[in-house]
């Protein structure tokens, strides 16, 4: 581990001296690369100098007590800095495994994030629009940009599908691990009983698809124009604005009517619909190479149930953590933070164990 971070290191250095080389400077493109490259590195960088300042302290403190100090308040100090830098040198060392993790080459992207109204009928549908809104909150709160790029209304005022555009730094990273079912238990607007109801919503979320990773075949795409419509059937545009667009081979259809002008819609569509295909792809690729890992770690397959959000006891289940959040509030307002926070620490200590394992079956098999 450390002849790779020394490794890291020095790039780090060269590329800081790059880039403010005059001959660097005139490619925009390449200062735009390097300070990519720059940015990725830091983190690392900067706990590795804190880890060898912490070892260097340590080799003084061992050093004061192989002198054989005589002053017994001296040497308790001295025992107790050692205990203390050593419970540093072990954390360090962990945070620093875990940098050095294989970076996933999509947490960089901007996401397609889709929600959908599962088992529950009316309720299920507002329960989706809640998402949407706790999903678009958090997005703000992080400084991101987002865009309704489709909506599908239900007749009392929910939502049956709605797909989102976010865009901004490192967006899939943190999103990542909203896919899945998500369950909640309340007592619905429309129960007049006061029962507690049982609902289903389910999320998609895709790194969006740029035109360099999938190539569509126009040959591949019918192509259809419609009028567009609002909430219970309402018609908002008389002109056939709206656009559909079928993938003949795979079968997917994509509808989109938010925008008034045809080639937006087109435009968006379009960018639905690759993201999908990407999606799919890789899917079928992480099935093939992965079938035995995943059958021990989990699919991660959407049909997973995931979270609950239980209203009554003011009360929010993570089940991968299995760790109750009891500010249900305040999480349905966008404050995801401290919950997405867990989940990237959960899992990537999976995958830093997992990682372990992997070394030390590869051990034994060199044995």
């Amino acid at each position: 581990m450390l002849q790779e971070l020394k490794v890291l290191e020095d790039r780090f250095r060269q590329i800081t001296v790059l880039l403010s080389d005059p001959n660097i400077s005139s490619s925009p493109q390449k200062i735009k690369e390097l300070a990519r490259e720059r940015s990725e590195l830091e983190p690392v960088v900067r706990k590795y100098d804190e880890y060898k300042k912490v070892v260097q302290e340590l080799g003084e403190a061992e050093s004061i007590l192989s002198e054989g100090q005589s002053d017994p308040e001296l040497k308790r100090l001295a025992e107790a800095e050692l205990d203390r830098l050593r419970g540093k040198k072990d954390r360090l060392e962990e945070e620093l495994k875990r940098l050095l993790l294989p970076k996933d080459p999509n947490d960089e992207k901007n996401v397609i994030l889709e929600i959908r109204a599962g088992a529950g009928g009316d309720e299920a549908s507002l329960f989706a629009q809640d998402l949407l809104r706790m999903y678009t909150r958090y997005a703000e709160h992080k400084g991101w940009k987002w865009e309704l790029m489709d909506v599908s209304y239900s007749p009392i005022g929910g939502i049956k599908e709605a797909i989102v555009n976010i865009q901004g730094k490192r967006v899939y990273s943190f999103l990542k691990y909203e896919s899945g079912v998500h369950r909640v238990q309340r007592v619905p607007k429309t129960e007049a009983s006061g029962r507690i109801h049982t609902s289903t919503a389910t999320v998609a979320v895709l790194p969006e698809a740029e035109e360099i990773d999938l190539k569509l075949d126009p040959k591949d795409l019918k192509i259809e124009a419609f009028g567009a419509s609002g909430p219970g059937g309402q018609n908002v545009n008389r002109n056939y604005t709206a656009i559909r667009v079928t993938h003949r081979p795979s079968g997917i259809v994509v509808s989109c009517q938010d925008e008034k002008s045809q080639h937006r819609n087109r435009e968006k569509a379009l960018k639905i619909l690759r993201t999908r295909l990407l999606d799919i792809a890789r899917q079928e690729q992480m099935s093939r190479i992965s079938r035995d890992r995943r059958k021990q770690v989990g699919t991660g397959e959407r049909s997973e149930k995931i979270r609950t959000y239980n209203f009554p006891q003011s009360r929010i289940t993570d089940h991968r953590l299995n760790e109750n959040f009891h500010n249900v509030e305040s999480i349905m307002d966008g404050e995801l933070d401290e919950l997405i926070d867990k989940l990237v620490i959960h899992f990537q200590t999976r995958a830093l164990e997992e990682n372990r394992a992997g070394l030390s079956a590869d051990r034994q098999v060199e044995i």
